[in-house]
């Protein structure tokens, strides 16, 4: 069966991680004092930009595999 969830998955997650990071750098400062300072939108877009390139990376290395016959 040819069906790889990875890709999506790994698309979707980098997506809203870029989104994530955007918004956490262009947003005003003051939104983030009851996380003491913290920019909680940078901090998971990271975690989920991070998440989507492993998927991707994933993905793009089993099809790999699966082209040179392994």
């Amino acid at each position: 069966m040819g069906l790889d969830i990875r890709l999506p998955l790994g698309a979707l997650f980098s997506l809203i991680g870029v989104l994530l990071v955007g918004y956490g750098f262009v947003s005003d400062p003051a939104i983030y004092a009851r996380s003491l300072g913290f920019n909680i939108n940078v901090g998971w877009g990271a975690c989920m930009l991070v998440f989507g390139i492993v998927m991707l990376a994933a993905s793009r290395r089993t099809a790999r595999l699966k082209k040179q016959g392994g």
